[in-house]
């Protein structure tokens, strides 16, 4: 091959090199502007899924405080009719009065319920951490549940918290966790026992549970308890209709002073709902106050 002939072919593959790299330059830009049109789109939609969150929390806000002066109402009124104020009622109409009084108070926890999940979406929900006793918590919660245990067959019982120090984190949410725990177990079992504990776990954290010998919970269920607005499949769950709200907010709030929570079930066994906790939430100042010192709510 002559000279020329060899220079002519370098050319002809010069430029289809340079063919080839315009053909890449071009696809390369169509691209971009494929991705610079899915930035767009995706903050569109970012912007629009921040927007609906904001309303549906402002929604459930609002419906959850216009919802609290007719239950309160509801409730004022049964509480004098259970009271006889106006007379002495049948054994039928004491029986529907406290079906009413039932109703309102379940209504009462789910409007609450809807109002604290409203709060931590919309970031407004305050921590207020301060020193106290686990004994004292227990001692609360007991007194609570005490005139709610209708049930006969079932005991409830708090085992007495050993070698657990005092805790710095928001005891009312904490308490709120467990009041939660403890309901749905009294609802779920039967006959047989709810038991409340706490141990500690390592040198830094603690272990709340709630164990009860209710209906149980099938292990392809467990994943999803604490999802919001979840129902268990089954003939009690059936009949002891929920909102599902109760445990999705556990986990919110648990989240919030930097717990997890968890649950072990069989079905037909019983569960153990469980939360473990810090035992100092992270921004716990130096000296303590003692109990005695901690003004009362």
């Amino acid at each position: 091959m002559t000279a020329s002939a060899h220079a002519d072919a370098l050319q002809q593959r010069l430029q289809a090199a340079e063919a080839e790299a315009a053909l890449l330059r071009e696809e390369l830009e169509e691209t971009n502007r494929g991705v610079v049109a899915l930035y767009a789109e995706l903050d569109e939609q970012a912007i629009a899924l921040k927007r609906a969150t904001e309303l549906k929390s402002r929604f459930l806000a609002y419906m959850s405080h216009e919802f609290r002066t007719p239950v309160a109402a509801i409730r004022s009124i049964a509480r004098l009719l259970s009271d006889e104020v106006d007379g002495p009622l049948t054994d039928e109409q004491r029986r529907q009065v406290q079906f009413i009084q039932t109703s309102a108070r379940e209504f009462a926890e789910m409007v609450d319920d809807l109002l604290d999940l409203a709060k931590i979406e919309a970031g407004r929900v305050e921590i207020s951490p301060a020193w106290f006793e686990m004994v004292d918590l227990f001692s609360a919660l007991r007194g609570m549940f005490r005139p709610m245990l209708e049930n006969q067959q079932v005991t409830l019982a708090f085992e007495e918290p050993v070698d657990l120090p005092r805790l710095y984190t928001d005891d009312r949410k904490l308490s709120q966790i467990l009041r939660n725990y403890v309901s749905n177990a009294l609802k779920f079992t039967t006959q047989g026992e709810v038991r409340v504990s706490a141990c500690r776990i390592g040198d830094d954290r603690v272990r709340f549970s709630v164990s009860d010998t209710g209906i149980g919970i099938a292990r392809e269920h467990h994943a999803a308890v604490f999802d919001d607005f979840a129902q268990v499949d089954s003939p009690v769950q059936k009949r002891l209709r929920g909102t599902g709200l109760g445990l999705a907010l556990c986990r919110e709030l648990a989240g919030l002073l930097g717990g997890e929570v968890g649950v072990e079930s069989e079905l037909g066994r019983g569960s153990t709902f469980w939360l473990t906790l810090p035992l100092q939430l992270p921004q716990a100042p130096g000296p303590a106050a003692t109990p005695a010192d901690r003004p009362e709510a």
